[in-house]
Formats: structure tokens, sequence, C-alpha cells
């Protein structure tokens, strides 16, 4: 598992938009996303580059 820190997450629009962009790059992915916290858990074989790439290109940041 994956554990990302997303800073821009305000509704499950941002939610199901992180979810679909992580899912686009791979579709086996499980995606989890807690609004409250800002985290956002993966199951992927992606590499962690790839998987903060598809979250970025929407527009939101993840923290180091």
């Amino acid at each position: 598992m994956q554990l990302f820190t997303v800073t821009g997450m305000a509704c499950g629009h941002c939610a199901h938009t992180v979810t679909a962009a992580i899912v686009a790059r791979d579709a086996d992915a499980a995606v989890r996303v807690d609004l409250a916290t800002g985290k956002v858990e993966v199951e992927s074989d992606a590499p962690r580059a790839e998987l903060i790439a598809a979250i970025t290109d929407e527009g939101y940041s993840v923290v180091p």
C-alpha cells in the first residue's frame, strides 16, 4: 500500500477526480480517499512517482 497526503481536496468530486486519475494510470488500483485527513491510500504496483504525477496533473498537491 502507498499512502499520500494530498492538499486541495475539499469534496466528493475532488475525491472522485483523484481516484479516477489514479485508476487511469493503473486500472487495477484500489483507492481510498479520506477527505477529513487528506490521506489517499492506494493499492497499486505502479511506481510512486507515477501515482504522484496522476494526482498533481489534476491540480492537487502531494505533501512529501
